[in-house]
């Protein structure tokens, strides 16, 4: 059984920082399989995609977050992690990973999307950021 398990959520400053971490684990994970996204969850609002990695070999990231979030990749320790600086009231929310078979996270004009949310393999518990001006 594969679980994702993210780490990082904190409550910051606007302006502040915070590294987010996924880590893959069970059974059936193969590491480097996976095209691995960060979503995240507002209150009242949809989920909404933030960036994806291509295995760990390029990225894409949706407008909002573009030049101020970061998603790497480490293999070796089945963990993708998001490094998020200048945040801002407006990114408070639950932060999610998850994990599709290469092709099926797409950027789309300014937006992150998943071709269809039964395409997505495994989804992480969340964990929660809450940013204060």
């Amino acid at each position: 059984q594969v679980q994702l398990v993210e780490s990082g959520g904190d409550s910051v400053q606007s302006g502040g920082s915070l590294t987010l971490g996924c880590v893959a684990s069970g059974s059936g994970w193969v590491a480097g399989s996976y095209w691995m996204a960060w979503f995240r969850q507002a209150p009242g609002k949809g989920r909404e995609g933030i960036g994806f990695t291509r295995r760990g070999s390029s990225t894409e990231y949706a407008d909002s977050v573009k030049g101020r979030f970061t998603i790497s990749q480490d293999n070796a320790k089945n963990t993708v992690y998001l490094q998020m600086n200048s945040l801002e009231p407006e990114d408070t929310a639950m932060y999610y990973c998850a994990a599709a078979a290469p092709g099926y996270f797409a950027k789309i004009q300014e937006r992150i999307v998943v071709a269809s949310p039964q395409l997505i393999n495994y989804w992480g518990q969340g964990t929660q950021v809450t940013v204060s001006s």
